[in-house]
Formats: C-alpha cells, sequence, structure tokens
C-alpha cells in the first residue's frame, strides 16, 4: 500500500510539473470584430442598466411613499 501510495503521489507531481511548463501551441486571439461584438453587448448590458436602475428608485419611492400618505379628510367632512 505504501509503495502505491508513494508511485500515485509521484506522477501526480510529475503529471502537474507537465502540465505547468506549457510550451503548446498558443492561441490567435481575438479579432478585431469579436472585440467589436463584445463590446457592443456590454454596451447592450450597460444601456440598460441605467432605466433598470431608475424603474428600481421609483418602485422604492412609491413604497416608501406610501406608507406615509395620511386617509383623505375631505370625504370624512361630508
Amino acid at each position: 500500500m505504501r509503495t502505491a501510495s508513494a508511485t500515485l503521489l509521484s506522477l501526480i507531481i510529475t503529471a502537474s510539473w507537465a502540465l505547468a511548463a506549457g510550451g503548446g501551441a498558443k492561441g490567435e486571439g481575438l479579432s478585431m470584430f469579436g472585440s467589436l461584438f463584445i463590446a457592443f453587448g456590454i454596451l447592450i448590458v450597460l444601456f440598460q442598466f441605467v432605466p433598470g436602475i431608475m424603474l428600481l428608485v421609483g418602485m422604492l419611492k412609491g413604497i416608501f411613499s406610501a406608507s406615509e400618505k395620511k386617509p383623505n379628510e375631505t370625504t370624512a367632512n361630508k
């Protein structure tokens, strides 16, 4: 059992060193059109973020101002 553990540990260490060494082929990276496509997607998300924040603020104002309103006193006087 001890020999099997030592063998397995040495294989794991060797394999991790081999994977960390790199030396493989490098990717080409993004082209200009790929970068523009990603930037366009980010702009869409950002432009949708502003109206979303405005809607959230409006909802919070409506929730908290509704509890502060008093009942209409003019209908009680009739």
